[in-house]
Formats: structure tokens, C-alpha cells, sequence
């Protein structure tokens, strides 16, 4: 029950029902009313900014027009008052009634409550982590891994079909790197003093696994090979082992996906192969042409070659400058293989695909939307979202690397350290195109500034209250069909009102949230809901008709527990959609 929804569709019938007396032209363009809750709450339930989008249209001034809707709204059923605001603003007040409704339909849906159905939804791919198997997920791996799950997981609760994928990107010089170093490894474990890491090298403790097992496998039998025969062998076994490391790493952080997909997989089958196939077609298409690119600006790099090549035309579909395709050596690029990922999401029916980046990979954001263009025209819809830097701190101290990865503080052990809810909660409690400051002392604190343990110690304390009613109300009926008839008009307190107002925002936090891709807005609502039902909860130590449980009225606590439960079941739903546990205990 989404009640911003239903006075929209009520206020749209208001709309024609003046155009039908002749007091509105026909023909306005109503996609831009919305009806959503007001700045300020004192202002009232909802607002709506009606009258300032169809003024113009209408040929008439915004105040004008808002009166001429005041009018007509305050006849509309459940409507207790509207008035004109500004420069043309509409805030309307709603009957308490239609709280109560929301909180019979809380009841009655349970953790479904708030979840979309948007008919005939566009299939929507999400890639996120995409990390190099080249050694175990940073805290920045995290971040993004923590947002394309939860922003997964809102999508498919707004009612969209999604997809979650993992591109392994097992092709290219980054992988040769990681053979040549669990080559050194592999060599220490037969006994060698390999020394100092060579630069160029991954330095990590990570890899001495994957050398012990190439020692057993293999035995001293690679030594005496060149490395274009053991590069190969050891490249595949070290990609899996680094695979293998990723998806635990992803478990422990709650991570799942749906389809890892290999980049080795689009290089395969040479001139018959997928990037080739994806050039061919882009070349029909006008897309592709031989010719040479200007100097960058500024010094120019080292690698800087002055040649004709092969380019991707992406400036005619809103990059900054056409792409190569094919470097010098005749292999093929990085962005090559993009364009053919990207035209195989498509080709696989995604209309809609969303990538996850990391904060250094801002630039890929045109090409990729321009490829979008190019492959798939108006058929399809391409989002970049970054996850920015997290810093991550010990009492306002930075954190020193760690000695498994050689130069960074490994995902793992910042799991291990504060547990899963904690790093996924605080991750997703800033926008995710914003810096994030990670405290490890500051996130495990039992208090009010600790998001997370203030929303599942509101969770918790719900569950208590039953425990609660059990234990002094033994007889009491408090199974479901007795709540959901529990008389409602019982909470008439202004702090009962406001949760239950809280709560008749739940569906519209979904549906907006899920609209604009940003699920720190789940994680901000239910801090939000928490706050005001922690507060009801410290109101009834000072006044006992506020109690959530009362032994001489029977009445009142059934309803109470109603809304007790309502609120339950409101923070459970928000805090799976972030892939955070809902404990019934604080331990």
C-alpha cells in the first residue's frame, strides 16, 4: 500500500475532472506531477508540485492554479486539509485513518510489505566487484561488492528481474604478472631463497599456497621448462586459486552473484570469436574505421604511438575521443573486449545494465554509456556508478597494510575484525559516490552513533516486547489475526501517529530509492524509524499509558503490539534488502 501512489492517482482524477468542467485545458502533459512527502513534516503528509509543472501549460500562474486544486482537493476522500505554500506548492493532511489502513496492510503483507510489481520490467544486469584475480579483495573491493549486492537486492524487491555478475578479467598482461609471481613462490617451496620480491612482482603472502601446490602438482618438472611452456599451466592454476579466494572473500561478506563471466571467453576462437564478431558488426554499423588519434594533451605518455589503427567512432555516440581497438602488436584492447561484453549482456536480452566501478575508473563512464549507444541504440539503457575511496581508520587513526596482501588491508580481515553486518551496513550508509571514512573502533561501539547497532537494536528491542507480553500476559492472544484486529484508533499519541506515518513511507522509500539506484537510502529511512521507535520506547518510562505493554488494558497493548510488530517487520525487510541480519537478541 503505497499511499504517495494512491493521492497520485487521486489527484490525477482531480486533474480531469476539472478539464472535464472546462477549467483546465485538455492535452496537459502529467508526467511531471508527483506526490511525495513534504521538506518539512509540520507542513503536513504530502505535497505535491501540481500547480508549479502545469502553470504554464494551463496559461496560468502557479498560486492560481494551486488554489483552483486546494478547492478541489480538500473533497477528496481522506483528505483533512490542503492549502497553497510558496509559490505554488500543495501540502495536504490526511485523515488518521489512512495510517491505520497502512498499518492493517503492513500487518497483512509482513516482510512483503512495500515490495513493487512493476509489470513487463526490462531484464536489468548488475556487474559489480569485477576485481582482478590477481590477489584477495581490498576494503575498496568491498565497498563496491556491498552496493552492487544491496542495490541487487532493492531492485529485485522493487519488482525488476535482475542478474547479478561477476566479469573475471583473466586476460591480459595483469594475469602473466600473477604467473611469473606464483612462479617465484612455486620455487621457494622447492627450497630456493628467492629474496626480496622483485618490483613488478605481487608481493603478498597470498600466493605461497598456490607455489606449495605447484610444487606438489608439478614437482621440480617446471624448472626446466621455458616460460612459454609453464606460463600457461601456472597462470590457469593461479587464476583459480586467486577465484577461489575472491568467492570466499565474497561469502563471508554475504556477496553472491548469478553468472562470473570470463573475459578469456570473448578472445576465444580468434578471427571467429566474439570480438571480432562485435568489431565486424560495428564496422557494417559505421562504428569502425582505420585512422589515427591525436596526441594526448600534456607530456606525452611513454607507450604514445603515432599510427593508423583501429577506432571505435565513439565520439558520434557522446564520448570525448575514438577508441582503439587493436594495439600495435595486433591483440586485440581492454576496450575492445568491453565493447563485445557489453554487446553479449545485450545480445543475452538485457536491456538495462548497470556496472559497479571503482572510484579510479570515472573515465569509463562516457565509453561505456557511448558503446551502450552504439551497440543497442534507444533499446538500451547503460548506468555507471562509482563506489568511491574508503578510508579505513582505528580510533581516527589510519590503518597500516597488511603483511598477507604486501600493500594493502585485505577485506577479510576487516570481516573478521567487526563482522559482516557492520561492514556492510556502515558501507551503504553514504551515498556510494562519496568518500567514506571506515572506523573499525567506531563501528562494533554500542550506541546511537553506531547506525548499525541503533537499527537491529530497534529490531531487537521489537522482539523483546513480545517476549515481554508473553511473560505477563500469558493468556493473551497475540498471533497475528488478533493483532491485525486490534482496535487501531488506540494509538492516537503524536509519537504513535508519527510511526505510523514513518511506516506509510516504507513503499515510496523502495520504489524512489530503487528509481535512482541508491540504497543508502533504505539504510538512512530505517536509522530514521529507529530513532522514533527507540523514542516511543523512552516515552513510556515516564508515562505508563504509553507502554507498548499494560496488564490492566488489554486493548491498548494488543494495538501497541500491532505497531510493535509492524516496525518489526518494516526493519527486517529494510535490513534484508541491505543483506544484514535482523536479530531478535543483542549479544
Amino acid at each position: 500500500m503505497n499511499i504517495f501512489d494512491i493521492y497520485q492517482r487521486k489527484l490525477i482524477g482531480v486533474i480531469g475532472q476539472l478539464v472535464a468542467d472546462g477549467k483546465l485545458p485538455e492535452g496537459l502533459d502529467l508526467s511531471r506531477v508527483v506526490v511525495e512527502p513534504p521538506r518539512d513534516p509540520a507542513h503536513g503528509d504530502l505535497a505535491t508540485n501540481a500547480a508549479m509543472v502545469l502553470a504554464k501549460p494551463a496559461q496560468t500562474n502557479p498560486r492560481a492554479l494551486a488554489e483552483l486544486f486546494v478547492a478541489a482537493l480538500t473533497q477528496v476522500d481522506g483528505v483533512t486539509s490542503a492549502e497553497a505554500a510558496g509559490p505554488g506548492f500543495i501540502n495536504l493532511r490526511l485523515n488518521v485513518d489512512v495510517f491505520y489502513n497502512v498499518l492493517a496492510a503492513s500487518l497483512a503483507d509482513g516482510v512483503r510489505f512495500g515490495r513493487g510489481d512493476v509489470k513487463d520490467a526490462r531484464p536489468v544486469n548488475v556487474e559489480y566487484v569485477s576485481a582482478n584475480p590477481t590477489g584477495p579483495m581490498h576494503v575498496g573491493h568491498g565497498r563496491g561488492a556491498v552496493f552492487g549486492d544491496a542495490l541487487s537486492s532493492l531492485l529485485d524487491f522493487a519488482g525488476h528481474k535482475v542478474t547479478r555478475e561477476y566479469y573475471i578479467n583473466d586476460a591480459g598482461a595483469q594475469v602473466d604478472v600473477l604467473a611469473r609471481s606464483a612462479m617465484l613462490r612455486y620455487r621457494e617451496a622447492l627450497g630456493e631463497d628467492i629474496g626480496a620480491i622483485p618490483e613488478g612482482l605481487y608481493p603478498g603472502d597470498y600466493l605461497v599456497p598456490v607455489g606449495q601446490k605447484l610444487a606438489q602438482e608439478f614437482g621440480r618438472s617446471l624448472l626446466d621448462r621455458p616460460e612459454s611452456e609453464w606460463l600457461p599451466q601456472v597462470r590457469d592454476i593461479a587464476i583459480d586459486a586467486m577465484m577461489a579466494m575472491i568467492r570466499d572473500d565474497l561469502a563471508a561478506l554475504g556477496v553472491r552473484h548469478d553468472v562470473f563471466f570470463s573475459e578469456r571467453s570473448l578472445h576465444a576462437g580468434g578471427n571467429e570469436g566474439a570480438i571480432t564478431a562485435t568489431i565486424r558488426e560495428l564496422e557494417k554499423q559505421g562504428y569502425v574505421y582505420t585512422g589515427r588519434l591525436p596526441p594526448p594533451k600534456g607530456q606525452l605518455p611513454e607507450d604514445w604511438e603515432d599510427r593508423e589503427q583501429l577506432l571505435f567512432r565513439a565520439t558520434d555516440v557522446g564520448d570525448d575521443i575514438d577508441r582503439p581497438l587493436v594495439k600495435s602488436d595486433g591483440s586485440y584492447t581492454y576496450f575492445a573486449a568491453d565493447v563485445a561484453y557489453l554487446r553479449d549482456k545485450y545480445k543475452r536480452g538485457f536491456k538495462e545494465l548497470i556496472y559497479v566501478l571503482g572510484a579510479d575508473h570515472g573515465g569509463y563512464v562516457k565509453r561505456l554509456e557511448a558503446v551502450g549507444r552504439a551497440v543497442g541504440g534507444d533499446d538500451i539503457k547503460v548506468i555507471a556508478l562509482l563506489a568511491q575511496l574508503v578510508k579505513l581508520l582505528r580510533d581516527g587513526e589510519p590503518v597500516k597494510m597488511s603483511k598477507r596482501s604486501g600493500s594493502f588491508v585485505t577485506l577479510r580481515e576487516v570481516i573478521d575484525e567487526v563482522g559482516r553486518d557492520a561492514v556492510r551496513f556502515m558501507m551503504l550508509y553514504r551515498k556510494n559516490d562519496a568518500a567514506l571514512d571506515f572506523d573499525l573502533a567506531k563501528v562494533v561501539e554500542q550506541s546511537k552513533d553506531n547506525p548499525v547497532f541503533y537499527v537491529q537494536y530497534a529490531h531487537a528491542r521489537c522482539a523483546s516486547i513480545f517476549r515481554q507480553a508473553g511473560e505477563m500476559l500469558p493468556d493473551l492472544d497475540i498471533k497475528m489475526d488478533s493483532l491485525q484486529s486490534a482496535r487501531f484508533s488506540v494509538l492516537s499519541d503524536e509519537a504513535e501517529i508519527n510511526i505510523l506515518k514513518l511506516l506509510s513511507q516504507y513503499p515510496r522509500v523502495i520504489e524512489s530509492s530503487a528509481q535512482a539506484n541508491e540504497p543508502h537510502r533504505v539504510a538512512f529511512y530505517l536509522y530514521e524509524l529507529a530513532a522514533a521507535f527507540h523514542g516511543l520506547w523512552n516515552r513510556g518510562k515516564d508515562a505508563p499509558q504509553l507502554r507498548f505493554v499494560n496488564q490492566t488494558d488489554r486493548e491498548s497493548t494488543l494495538a501497541r503490539l500491532a505497531l510493535v510488530e509492524a516496525v518489526r517487520s518494516v526493519l527486517a525487510s529494510g535490513l534484508t534488502v541491505l543483506g544484514v541480519t535482523a536479530p531478535n537478541e543483542m549479544r
